[in-house]
């Protein structure tokens, strides 16, 4: 069985891209979880921006999470803003700066080069691949996907180009399903 050379290989990846992440976030004073934290939070809609979804994305503890929160409130990259509804909830929203720090930082260089040596059907063979490798980790674990709402069971187009979340039963934006949730449940 190949199970041990896709998990070396995959393993090899994975630190390579920390290395990358460390370098990439040192020159904005940033460990890599607060890197992490700063990226998952660009990625995520507005029902996954909460501590308790980053802890559960990143596998994190909730300390650190929290710490690591307070860093980046510190450094004006992020805002705790009290749920309208919940008062007990807050979301987090990452600033300006911090959205152009990950637009010029995630993906790293690094991989940036190494996709740029690879042909468009390299990189879609290896996208299908890795898809498909994510999905069933996730599936054979029973782990929450924090999949896109465009592929979620729960989204419902809605009119000419809306959408709506069956779950949380509000409308979503052509943006909304663009973004992971913790919510999501695959289609399939």
């Amino acid at each position: 069985m190949k199970t041990q050379f896709i998990y070396h290989t995959i393993e090899r990846l994975g630190e390579l891209l920390k290395i990358a992440a460390r370098k990439a976030g040192a020159e904005y004073g940033l460990q890599p979880v607060q890197l992490e934290v700063l990226h998952y939070l660009s990625v995520c809609n507005r029902y996954s921006d909460t501590l308790m979804a980053v802890t559960e994305y990143l596998g994190q503890t909730k300390g650190t999470v929290s710490q690591t929160i307070k860093i980046l409130e510190k450094k004006q990259l992020l805002d705790k803003i009290s749920d309208l509804k919940d008062k007990r909830v807050s979301h987090l929203k990452i600033t300006p700066k911090a959205i152009a720090l990950i637009k010029d930082k995630i993906p790293t260089t690094m991989f940036i080069n190494a996709s740029n040596h690879l042909s468009l059907t390299q990189q879609q063979g290896i996208s299908s691949t890795l898809q498909l490798l994510l999905t069933t980790l996730i599936q054979s674990n029973n782990m929450k996907s924090f999949g896109h709402c465009f592929s979620c069971r729960y989204n419902a187009k809605s009119g000419d180009s809306g959408y709506f979340c069956n779950l949380v039963k509000e409308p979503l934006t052509e943006k909304d399903v663009l973004l992971i949730c913790r919510e999501h449940l695959s289609n399939k």
